[in-house]
């Protein structure tokens, strides 16, 4: 009896629940390791496209796993080093990054700069705060100044759509079904999004602009799917061909990996992707 209390006692101080995030201490683990690498490979001396690089390297080979940052009815950062979706991926290779750069590499700071990078405005204010739709989130960091929208500047075109996925598919979002004003707010973001003036590199033209993206670029892949923007997203890292190829979560049952071909020809190869959104980390 005294063991199995010990054991529940050590499951619920592992998994913390708190304001601040849910994590294990595998979690922190790797995080530690992480600072600690960046530390034995003097990483803060790098550009931080270059930090990106080796942070993302870093995670080749770790599982991908779904929905890890669902935590509940309340909304609360979760923080998942030991498996990762294709943006908790790139997310968490930025946060490193940006606290190596500053000089802020506890597991604390590690938190700190999730949450600003996770919510809108960096401010963790409820599920609709999260920054659900990445053409949004590219929106944000672009507006905060984190990462620059260079997607224009290299020959983007309009990207044209009517954003309402979440709120049209509310089934699939189990905060959605439970909370009618979600919706609302929801609904509300949609909108803003949809008058937004978004650009975007077209499938057959990213050939083209190859030379003009950059090592730790943050892609976004737009999508044909109505209602949707943009169905998945990875870092830009040029290879030994001179070609830009693509570090990924690709999906369930795979692995963090580099793609073997180049950007374009793996987009090219999935039907419903029709280009990309490039966001430089600043």
């Amino acid at each position: 009896m005294k063991k199995y209390l010990l054991f529940t006692f050590l499951f619920f101080f592992v998994r913390e629940y708190s304001a601040q995030a849910i994590y294990t201490q595998k979690d922190v683990e790797v995080c530690n390791s992480r600072f600690q690498m960046a530390v034995d490979k003097d990483l803060a001396s790098l550009p931080i496209n270059q930090v990106i690089i080796e942070i993302g390297k870093s995670f080749l080979g770790t599982d991908y796993v779904a929905n890890t940052i669902e935590s509940g009815d309340e909304e609360k950062p979760v923080i998942n080093l030991t498996g990762l979706d294709c943006y908790t991926f790139l997310e968490a290779a930025l946060v490193f990054s940006r606290c190596i750069k500053k000089g802020q590499t506890t597991f604390e700071d590690y938190q700190n700069e999730l949450i600003n990078i996770r919510y809108r405005d960096g401010k963790l204010n409820g599920y609709p705060s999260r920054l659900h739709y990445f053409s949004d989130w590219i929106y944000d960091m672009n507006k905060r100044g984190i990462g620059k929208d260079i997607t224009g500047e290299i020959g983007g075109i309009p990207f044209i759509k009517k954003i309402n996925f979440m709120s049209t598919h509310i089934s699939s979002y189990r905060q959605l079904k439970n909370n009618p004003e979600f919706v609302r707010e929801i609904e509300k973001t949609e909108k803003e999004i949809s008058l937004r003036k978004y650009l975007y590199i077209p499938q057959d033209k990213i050939p083209d602009i190859d030379d003009k993206i950059e090592n730790g670029d943050i892609i976004g892949i737009t999508t044909n799917v109505d209602g949707l923007d943009i169905s998945h997203t990875g870092i830009a890292v040029r290879m030994d061909d001179g070609r830009i190829h693509f570090m990924h979560a690709p999906n369930v049952g795979y692995k963090v990996q580099i793609t073997d071909k180049p950007l374009s020809d793996y987009i090219k190869g999935i039907k419903k992707q029709t280009g990309i959104m490039i966001l430089r980390p600043l």
